[in-house]
């Protein structure tokens, strides 16, 4: 069977990969192979080495949750391979803890680099974690709002509504909009059932909003896509981008950038305001 084939191909790959000390084992004698042996692996998840060699081999096929889990737990498998154990496995991955908030090492480097762009990180429940100078002087600084606030379905949904938004949607691009982030939202809710502030969110806002809690009824499925923006700053006036929004694997963390196309009138406004953000930002 071709799951059972790659799933041993796979915990055989992650068990040789992983070090005992890594795993809480103490390092022992000497090892052709610097990752942990099947004796060691079979001892941490509780199975038998037997049972592990056909796994491995291909030959024990529909591993109970249990086994999995414990597997998953054994070699330290960060959550997009745990994911990936349980689907190879023909399972259905078991829900997280809580909505990822901290952002890799890697990916704040890159971010560091993008300085040119309108930029900032969310959360998958759309939480505003990080920005950067750009952003805040095209959108507004999320540092001047409250927490719930820097949700932004929160805030599209509450206050957008009341006050008024930077970005400027006609009714069609609205309705998608609106489609999207409650279908984002319920995916949050679904994958991270033991997040309060999730529940809490979501609760709070089908109380607010009466379109909001219609949509939620509906159990949607509506995929982010790339789209077209015009924010209307205070001072320069419309300027029309493109959005794209790019999903970060593992953390569950979402970058939402906005560019121009060279040589337009948009483009010259943004750069001039890049040029202000940064003559503010060193004073």
């Amino acid at each position: 069977m071709a799951t059972g084939i790659e799933l041993g191909a796979a915990v055989r790959a992650w068990r040789e990969r992983i070090t005992p000390a890594e795993a809480g084992l103490p390092a022992g004698g000497d090892r052709r192979v610097p990752g942990l042996r099947r004796e060691e692996l079979a001892l941490l998840v509780g199975i038998s080495v037997d049972y592990l060699v056909r796994l491995e081999q291909g030959r024990a096929t529909n591993p109970s949750p249990q086994v999995l889990g414990a597997l998953a737990r054994a070699l330290r498998l960060p959550p997009g391979e745990r994911e990936l154990l349980y689907r190879l496995a023909g399972a259905v991955p078991p829900p997280s803890g809580s909505v990822p908030r901290a952002v890799p090492r890697g990916v704040q480097l890159m971010i560091d680099r993008m300085s040119d762009t309108p930029l900032a990180v969310f959360t998958a429940a759309w939480d505003t974690v990080q920005w950067n100078p750009l952003w805040a002087a095209l959108l507004g600084d999320p540092a001047a709002l409250d927490a719930r606030a820097r949700n932004l379905i929160w805030r599209y949904f509450t206050a957008e509504q009341a006050t008024g938004s930077r970005v400027e949607r006609d009714a069609l691009h609205a309705d998608a909009f609106e489609r999207e982030m409650v279908a984002d939202l319920r995916r949050a809710a679904d994958r991270y059932p033991d997040d309060r502030a999730v529940r809490e969110l979501t609760a709070a806002l089908r109380e607010a909003n009466p379109r909001f809690a219609d949509l939620w009824r509906r159990y949607e499925a509506a995929p982010n896509s790339p789209s077209r923006k015009t924010v209307v700053h205070p001072d320069l006036g419309p300027i029309t981008l493109d959005c794209d929004v790019l999903t970060l694997d593992g953390s569950d963390l979402r970058i939402v950038l906005y560019s121009a196309e060279p040589g337009t009138r948009d483009a010259e406004l943004l750069e001039r305001l890049r040029h202000r953000s940064t003559v503010r930002a060193r004073r």
